[in-house]
């Protein structure tokens, strides 16, 4: 199977595409903004309300929504937690030993959080689900600090491997290995991909993670609550870590800068990936050109079609995902029952690959088509749980209940990717009526002028497909010929701007 990562960076935001044998698999887009709360950042907060009915606190991180810390989410060492930072940003001088700081009575799990914690108490957090809807983001008092094969846990003790990990030998290995390099007063939990690696890369490793530990608490030493301590390397950093296995071809990025701090991780964390790392350097959108747009575009609606004209329809409430499985008016088989039973197991094929693409969480509701027969149920649920192996978010299925309807769970850290596939007229905004469309193309020609007065040349200008194909109609004597004679301005296709849309991008 070949994978491939593409990454387009825009001014505001950075969107990451993920493909497998071409076909478009995962989606993310970060902002790009000074404090986007990121899953993994670290922030010093304070308590601003206790809410004991809920064994909870709201924290002020900075976010306009106050941050959500349930008392389970404290951790058995979070008294600990608590001594070594009040003794860190009382002693700026220098970092204290996590070995040195004596061990306070553990938090159980049965308990009251307002015997542990009252409004105005400062406290170190990290972020474990982005804000989503109307909710703040979600806390966890157990800071970690992740690698690609090890994640570091200040506070905690012994080693803890993946269950992924099968065989019982190589997880002694990994878990003596590491017992007898870890520093005293840390624990270590062991990733899938460590499997096989050498003590000298883990070892590397390790020590990486406990300086950025270092440097957390060194940042936190010059802060005031509230304010960002640590910050989760960017999404792209973060999906490459995660993600990167043999199977990688290439990693396409369209910007010089991601560039280099993509490839100089990698050269970190995995030198013999290094080269895979390509800078993209075409002149049509860098989506456009791996055919991702389209992907997009057609993967992402409301209505989602599959094989032989079947559909999913997918809508979301405010608490939950309900997909809706349709045959159309095909059929595969003259018999009900096996016809509903193939439609249904071509629609879980879309089913999950659709969880995966737009990272939909939380609970989701699937109507398949009605079947009669227990072994088609049987075999349906077994092949739905076989197609969500492959997917690392948390989940849980449960078979088919007597409605027809399979209840799956996914693990939501971050909002679900929408993309917006219908179009609203740019130039009537949705109403009906635009101006006579022989006025466009001099309306353009104003607009380039107006360009190359203010910028000067070296303007691109992004036109949908249809446009770009009328104002490049000819050679010498076409509209774009004249405008990147007299202005300076080269005109590129774009498949993701509505057909009368118009866009000005200054080259680098």
């Amino acid at each position: 199977m070949k994978s491939e990562l593409i990454v387009d960076v825009q001014p505001q935001e950075i969107s990451i595409a993920l493909t497998e044998d071409d076909r478009l698999q995962e989606v993310a887009r970060e902002k790009r903004d000074q404090d986007n709360f990121a899953v993994g950042n670290i922030y010093y907060g304070r308590v601003k309300k206790v809410m004991p009915a809920l064994n909870a606190v709201f924290v002020d991180v900075g976010h306009e929504k106050e941050a959500f810390l349930h008392y389970l989410d404290l951790g058995s060492q979070f008294r600990t937690l608590q001594t070594y930072v009040t003794k860190a940003v009382s002693d700026k001088r220098r970092v204290p030993l996590i070995q040195k700081t004596p061990r306070q009575t553990e938090v159980g799990k049965e308990g009251q959080i307002a015997e542990v914690l009252k409004v105005g108490d400062p406290i170190l957090v990290q972020v474990s689900k982005e804000p989503i809807n109307t909710k703040g983001p979600r806390l966890t008092a157990e800071i970690s600090i992740a690698g690609r094969n090890i994640v570091l846990i200040p506070f905690a003790d012994g080693v803890m491997v993946s269950q992924k990990i099968k065989r019982e030998a190589e997880r002694q290995r990994l878990k003596q290995l590491l017992l007898s390099i870890k520093p005293q007063g840390f624990g270590i939990i062991v990733r899938t991909v460590a499997e096989d690696k050498r003590v000298a890369e883990l070892d590397n490793e390790l020590r990486l993670l406990v300086e950025r530990w270092q440097d957390t608490v060194k940042t936190l030493q010059q802060k005031q609550p509230v304010s960002l301590v640590s910050e989760e390397m960017g999404r792209t950093l973060g999906i490459i870590r995660d993600v990167l296995s043999p199977d990688f071809t290439t990693i396409q990025i369209n910007d010089r800068d991601i560039y280099n701090e993509v490839r100089q991780y990698l050269e970190l964390i995995a030198p013999e990936s290094a080269k895979i790392v390509k800078f993209y350097q075409g002149t049509q959108p860098i989506f456009d050109h791996f055919d991702i747009t389209r992907q997009m575009k057609t993967g992402l609606g409301r209505t989602v079609g599959f094989k032989h004209g079947g559909y999913l329809i997918i809508d979301r409430t405010e608490a939950l995902f309900s997909i809706d499985v349709n045959s159309g008016s095909k059929k595969i088989y003259e018999d009900q029952e096996e016809n509903a039973f193939q439609f249904n197991m071509l629609a879980a094929e879309e089913l999950v690959h659709q969880l995966r693409l737009r990272d939909i969480g939380g609970i989701i509701i699937v109507d398949f088509i009605d079947m009669d027969d227990k072994g088609h149920q049987q075999q349906l649920y077994d092949y739905v749980r076989k197609l969500m192996d492959r997917d690392r978010a948390k989940h849980n299925v449960l078979p088919l209940s007597k409605f027809g309807l399979m209840q799956i769970t996914r693990q939501r850290v971050r909002p679900a990717v929408e993309v917006q596939v219908e179009e609203t007229c740019p130039t009537c905004g949705g109403k009906g009526k635009i101006q006579a469309s022989i006025l466009f193309t001099d309306q353009l020609a104003e607009q380039c002028e107006q360009e190359y007065q203010q910028h000067g040349r070296g303007v691109q200008l992004h036109l949908h497909p249809y446009i770009y194909s009328y104002v490049t109609r000819g050679f010498w004597n076409s509209l774009a010929s004249q405008w990147r004679r007299k202005f300076g301005i080269k005109v590129i296709e774009n498949q993701s701007l509505g057909m009368l849309e118009t866009r000005f991008i200054a080259e680098k």
